[in-house]
């Protein structure tokens, strides 16, 4: 089992940055693939982006690429998002989530959540 804590999100105007943590407790972190995801209100929770065990393959969602970047420390186990460029759009409650499954893009692909953290961008 695994138990996921985000931190991070908060207030920021468009064009600004913020990176978003994820701690996760338990010694098998290295094992699950990771990923964020987003639910603004009244939407459902989205895909925003993944990565492997080993660190390769991160893999996004169209809405983000090339403005959102995810990567692991294993040896720290913690997954972050850093986010540059923001938009209004991007305005959300961000979720860490894990699965043991390979390839995973699906809120229901994913066994583990976090409580989320709230990230508003202003225009």
């Amino acid at each position: 089992q695994i138990q996921l804590v985000e931190s991070g999100g908060g207030l920021v105007q468009a064009g600004g940055s913020l990176r978003l943590s994820c701690a996760a407790s338990g010694r098998t972190f290295s094992l699950y693939t990771m990923a964020w995801f987003r639910q603004a209100p009244g939407k459902v929770r989205e895909f925003v982006g993944g990565i492997s065990w080993s660190g390769g393959r991160p893999d996004y969602a169209d809405s983000v690429k090339g403005r959102f970047t995810i990567s692991r420390d294993n040896a720290a186990n913690t997954v972050y998002l850093q986010m540059n460029k923001l938009k209004p759009e991007d305005t959300a409650v961000y979720y860490c989530a894990a699965t043991r499954r390979i390839m995973a893009l699906e809120v229901s692909d994913y066994d583990y959540w976090g409580q989320g953290t709230q990230v508003t961008v202003s225009s």
